[in-house]
């Protein structure tokens, strides 16, 4: 077994259809079959699902592809490690059972070959996004997510992706551009970290746009893309972190 490190994120599976979900769900399952004699640790950075909650006996029918490969991969001794994101925020403890993988609500500090890495999904920091931020309070309310909870899982499961194509359209192409290093709410939040404390690599997803961005003579700020147009992702092999393409699409990689 290799000692290389991935990080990939914002899969969106079950969006924006069946098949176009499944096409993704099969490359990506391909990827992880590539790599697993290579990999020692996985980092799932967020959005895996376009929408999931776990019911008390239930959980949404469809990704057994990715799932078996995930226990698969956890059952041959690799380490992974899920964060939630905006779209899978409601995970209780299948992952964990299930799949031996833990699970983060929260960006965490992890420091490996003597690199420190601060890995989140993003989603709610740094400047703005005031309207976002209270949704998401209200949503990770243990309240909120009971009365979800009691709804039918046909009309619950109905009402979230009703909401979650709304969300997409309403984004429309505006995640397609970059915005400097003056408006990237991303980077301004690693910057401000940066003043309190020194990490070599900031690693976040949720904003669909692969960046490998320089934040000074140490630091760099990578946003893993998504594997919907791009199939990015980043690998650390103990002394490099470097962002990639899956599907050969590397001149897309916002790189500075």
């Amino acid at each position: 077994m290799g000692k290389k490190i991935f990080f990939l994120s914002d899969f969106h599976l079950g969006a924006p259809d069946h098949s176009s979900s499944l096409e993704r769900e099969k490359i990506l399952v391909q990827f992880l079959d590539e790599i697993k004699n290579d990999a020692t640790e996985i980092f799932l950075v967020g959005d895996m699902f376009d929408f999931w909650y776990e019911y008390r006996k239930v959980v949404p029918k469809g990704y057994v592809r990715l799932l078996g490969k995930l226990a698969e991969l956890s059952d041959e001794g690799i380490a992974m490690h899920f964060f939630v994101g905006n779209h899978d925020m409601w995970m209780r403890d299948y992952f964990q059972k299930e799949l031996n993988i833990p699970v983060y609500f929260e960006p965490m500090e992890f420091e490996r070959s003597g690199k420190l890495f601060l890995i989140g999904h993003g989603d709610g920091l740094g400047p703005g996004d005031h309207g976002y931020k209270r949704l998401k309070k209200v949503f990770r309310n243990p309240v909120s997510k009971w009365l979800f909870g009691i709804l039918p899982p046909l009309f619950g499961m109905g009402l979230a992706n009703y909401m979650s194509r709304r969300s997409r359209a309403q984004t429309g192409t505006s995640e397609e551009i970059f915005l400097g290093e003056e408006k990237e709410w991303l980077i301004i939040y690693c910057k401000e970290m940066l003043a309190k404390k020194k990490f070599d690599f900031f690693v976040f997803g949720h904003r669909h746009l692969a960046i490998d961005y320089r934040l000074d003579s140490v630091s760099r700020y990578i946003n893993l893309g998504d594997w919907i147009r791009y199939f990015t992702y980043a690998v650390f092999d103990g002394e490099k972190l470097e962002l990639k393409s899956y599907k050969g699409k590397d001149d897309k990689i916002i790189r500075s």
